[in-house]
């Protein structure tokens, strides 16, 4: 039900407790109030609890891209470093061979 609607019955139930003798008057009434005050919390705590799915929604997605850089720039310090180990091979496999009497041209 959403709030005019809600606020559309509660006005015609005050209406008619309004309708009621005393004596059942005032017990209706505070059943009513009571009523009003527990809606209003529910409503706020729906408020509280949609901003915090929205604000929960906004660090995941700020996570998630995180993460992602984070994968991209470990693939390419990976890249980097096998680059490097295959350069240091490559440069002990030379002076190796030179130091054989194995010049390679």
């Amino acid at each position: 039900m959403d709030e005019q609607t809600f606020q559309e019955k509660f006005t015609e139930l005050l209406h008619r407790i309004g309708e009621l003798p005393p004596e059942q008057r005032a017990c209706m009434e505070q059943l009513a109030d009571a009523t009003q005050r527990r809606r209003d919390r529910i409503s706020h705590s729906v408020t509280e609890l949609q901003e915090s799915l929205d604000f929960l929604r906004l660090s995941v997605k700020y996570l998630v891209f995180d993460l992602e850089a984070t994968r991209r720039e470990n693939s390419y310090l990976r890249q980097l470093l096998d680059q490097a180990t295959r350069e240091r091979r490559r440069s002990q496999d030379d002076g190796e061979g030179r130091e054989h009497g194995r010049d390679e041209y």
